[in-house]
């Protein structure tokens, strides 16, 4: 176990670092609250419709509050997407055609897109003749002058993608910053493409987002930030109206785009968990950043380093030793409200490359707000820490660590 003075020593040390965060989310939960205000929500959206759920105030209520809190024209926030994989995947089929090359300049996207973009005849884009490239970061960072180059040599792609946050690579996550900078710079070479961002993990971490700083779509899922812990399902997507027409279209059908869908369990808990969701991010990074403080004065390396400025809510903490990896995922659940006596173990999950082991103790299966880890079992044997709701329950799961 970690002394409680080891804690409060760290807690002091983060005190400009927490005031920051809690200023970020006043400023969020204030642009929540006006969405809501501006779309008059009433208890009528919360009702669940069937069939075609033509009329379904829910699901359009719920549309435009997300455009209006990411600024963007259009969006769609769904409860039968059904991951953020899912939402990805609908941006990528619905906006690429045959013959279309899609360019990552952020490495290789998430392992769970590996077969979605380059699998053998099992429906990828590669099946359906779109052409893919990659350019890795250069020293953590996007390589803006490698992807000038490659417009230069190879003219200008369909879609030039990106993923906010680290995935399973030892790197930062993107800032709107960083975002903003590659937005400009990529213009600046001629491209008027679609600029699409991998969004997960990374809602309300700072005061803008990156629909207001030149990306033309973006996706995720709504189990992680933008749900608060409690949106049961669902995954979203927002950007230009012309590119979610098209995500639409490729959602339901090209002849009923986004005028159909219904969720006959009701949407209160989506609401609910969207106006939270600004206080439960700000609660996720300050037991992010405090985890990361103490393991570091423990002599292992997190990333992000302890003060510096987060693009997401993972804390990335590095082993180098494969039975201190699965004890400390094995701790993280111990922890957990649910299911804390279950002792997980690596298993061959489905989507991912190698061996995954997964502590989510989650009131919702696979909710990465809450208190969770996973790690894939590979050296160099990283752990990827994710959420909690609650501040208070970082530091007791934190407290409880054995390592």
């Amino acid at each position: 176990m970690i002394d409680y003075k080891v804690i409060k020593t760290a807690e002091e040390f983060l005190t400009k670092s927490f005031k920051e965060l809690e200023d970020i989310a006043l400023f969020n939960q204030e642009k929540v609250l006006n969405a809501f205000k501006k779309n008059q929500v009433a208890l009528r959206h919360f009702s669940g419709t069937t069939g075609y759920g033509y009329g379904d105030e829910g699901r359009e209520c719920l549309n435009k509050i997300l455009a209006d809190i990411f600024k963007a024209e259009s969006a769609i926030c769904s409860p039968t997407i059904a991951s953020g994989t899912h939402a990805l995947s609908l941006c990528l089929f619905g906006i690429l055609r045959p013959g279309d090359r899609m360019l990552a300049i952020t490495g290789e996207p998430y392992d769970t897109l590996t077969d979605v973009i380059k699998g053998e005849n099992i429906g990828s884009l590669k099946d359906f003749g779109v052409l893919y490239d990659c350019i890795p970061l250069k020293n953590n960072k996007i390589d803006l002058d490698s992807v000038n180059n490659y417009i230069s040599k190879n003219g200008t792609p369909k879609m030039i993608y990106m993923q906010r946050s680290r995935g399973y690579d030892w790197r930062s996550a993107l800032t709107i910053s960083d975002i903003e900078d590659a937005v400009k710079s990529i213009r600046s070479f001629g491209f008027d493409g679609c600029i699409m961002l991998d969004n997960c993990y990374g809602e309300f971490i700072e005061e803008r987002e990156a629909i207001e700083v030149g990306v033309n779509i973006l996706a995720g899922s709504m189990i992680k930030n933008l749900g608060g812990g409690i949106a049961p399902t669902g995954g979203y997507v927002v950007g230009d109206s012309k590119y979610v027409e098209l995500v639409a279209n490729r959602l339901t059908a090209p002849s009923i785009g986004s005028e159909v869908g219904s969720y006959a369990f009701g949407y209160q808990n989506f609401f609910q968990g969207l106006f939270l969701a600004p206080h439960v991010v700000m609660q996720a990074v300050k037991g992010s950043m405090l985890m990361g403080k103490v393991l570091s004065d423990m002599g292992y390396d997190v990333s992000p380093e302890p003060l510096k400025k987060p693009g997401d809510i993972i804390l990335a903490i590095k082993f180098n030793n494969r039975d201190k990896l699965i004890s400390f995922i094995q701790n993280i659940q111990a922890n957990s409200p649910v299911d804390s006596f279950v002792q997980v173990l690596p298993w061959e999950m489905p989507g991912y490359n190698d061996p995954v082991i997964m502590a989510a103790g989650c009131f919702v299966q696979g909710s990465s707000i809450e208190l969770s880890a996973d790690a894939p079992v590979r050296p160099p044997y990283i752990a990827y820490v994710q959420g909690g709701i609650t501040y208070e329950h970082c530091k007791i799961a934190l407290k409880n660590l054995s390592l």
